[in-house]
Parts: C-alpha cells; structure tokens; sequence
C-alpha cells in the first residue's frame, strides 16, 4: 500500500495472526466460500481496521469494520489529519470517568 499511494513514511501492518487481531480490537468472521471477485475465504479471519497512532506511540484515530466493505477514502482522511494538524486538534475519545 505504501507503494501504491507513494509514500515510503507510512507504516502498514498486515498479515496478523488472529490472537493479534483480537488484541488490536479487530472483528472475526467465518468463511462465507468464495467471495464475489472469486477468492476462497479462510475458515477464520479478521476484518478490516485502520489505526492511526501518534509519534508519541498512542492512538489518535481508529476505525474497525464488521464487514469489508467501504474502506476510508484516503484522500479524505489525509484531508482531515491536514486539518487536524493545522489547528492542534486533539484525539478524542479520552475521557474514561463515571458517566
């Protein structure tokens, strides 16, 4: 991928193992057989996530999906982290006292 968008800074991490998956938050699914463009699903596997974590090593963006279908648009989540650096917008999702 970072081949395809032409950006060598990027990192990308594939080919998890499932336990891996699980930790990171990702859902499992069963084998449906082939999917549409003809490919033999595994017995299990995990589905799509996208992270996006600070130079600090914590998280600033997360998007986990149940099904493969519509992934992120990068254009416009390179437009939004542009904005979000531009104006110091924080990550949210911080907060973790009583509600």
């Amino acid at each position: 991928m970072a081949d395809k968008i032409e950006n060598k800074n990027l990192r990308f991490g594939y080919d998890l193992s499932l336990g891996k998956a699980k930790e990171w938050g990702l859902y499992i699914s069963t084998s449906r057989g082939k999917t549409s463009i003809g490919i033999e699903e595994p017995a299990l596997f995990s589905e799509p996530g996208l992270f996006m974590v600070t130079p600090e090593k914590t998280l600033y963006y997360s998007s986990t999906q149940t099904m493969p279908f519509v992934r992120p648009h990068f254009s416009e989540l390179v437009s939004a982290l542009d904005f979000a650096i531009a104006n110091n917008y924080p990550a949210r999702g911080e907060y973790t006292g009583a509600v």
